[in-house]
């Protein structure tokens, strides 16, 4: 049987990024997304969720961007004097390497996070990281540390495979080249990733796709993804949203490319081809 999550990330990022990603799931196939504590749209994003209740919501447990939810003094190794959490993954990777953000730091800013989030009223289904920041060894100990605490036991797979990778992306004029290093450099760390996750008894997708075609899936680019689905469970990561000023004001690079894709998972063609193709849409929460 094929059975595909279709995920949006960054819920709570914006207020159209919010509205982009309940019209997906509305009027069109999106069947999860995951949700950033620190996201400026947070509260926003719950109202939303809550009136959504067949969206399945994860968290998108975030260590680079914006500011720390926990409290500055009590993770002085990971946010700076003002509360704000390492720049940009580059920065966060080689703080991570140097040793110089110490475990319980991490451990206490992502349990802040999920808390925050369960205090909201919101039963998460799982986590995955903002800018895949659980390909790093350390970052996903502190996700099985964590998230057995709240009950969590399943946690997004980013690892694509290259022949996927190109299979899906080789059509696109613009990102290709970038996308591709960045899906080959995670999918280097496939084996350790299951060996983690089976020690903290977390479940993931069989299959990932989207890192290679990041803000790029139109409704064809969709449909090719669909089309690639095999038998099992497949995660598909999408951004949609809607580019207004309060999303051009923000540091994100994706910024029309997220109507691109509210545009693909809006489109009849791809619900048509998933039923064709005998693709059962679920979320996180039907994953056993």
């Amino acid at each position: 049987m094929k059975e595909l999550i279709i995920n949006a990330d960054d819920f709570g990022y914006t207020h159209g990024v919010n509205e982009g990603i309940i019209r997906a799931h509305r009027d069109g196939i999106l069947t999860s997304a995951t949700l950033m504590a620190n996201g400026a749209a947070f509260n926003d994003a719950v109202e939303r969720a809550k009136a959504n209740p067949k969206l399945g919501v994860g968290c998108h447990l975030v260590l680079t961007g914006g500011n720390s939810v926990a409290p500055r003094e009590q993770i002085p190794s990971l946010a700076d004097r003002e509360g704000r959490l390492p720049l940009s993954l580059a920065a966060l990777v080689t703080r991570l390497s140097l040793g110089s953000v110490r475990s319980e730091d991490i451990d206490r800013e992502f349990s802040a996070q999920l808390e925050k989030i369960r205090q909201a009223g919101i039963e998460l289904t799982h986590v995955d990281t903002h800018k895949h920041t659980h390909v790093h060894p350390r970052v996903m100990a502190a996700i099985g540390r964590v998230a057995g605490k709240f009950g969590i036991t399943r946690v997004r797979n980013p690892i694509e495979k290259l022949r996927d990778s190109w299979r899906t992306a080789r059509s696109e004029n613009t990102g290709v080249a970038l996308n591709m290093a960045a899906s080959g450099a995670v999918s280097s760390v496939g084996s350790w990733f299951q060996s983690t996750a089976r020690r903290y008894g977390l479940r993931s997708p069989e299959h990932f796709l989207g890192l290679a075609i990041t803000g790029s899936v139109s409704a064809a680019a969709l449909c090719r993804l669909i089309d690639t689905v095999s038998d099992g469970h497949t995660e598909i990561m999408t951004h949609p949203g809607l580019c207004d000023a309060e999303l051009m004001n923000t540091d994100t690079r994706l910024n029309q490319q997220r109507e691109t894709e509210l545009n693909g998972l809006l489109s009849p063609e791809a619900r048509r081809l998933a039923e064709a193709r005998g693709v059962r849409l679920i979320s996180y929460r039907e994953l056993n």
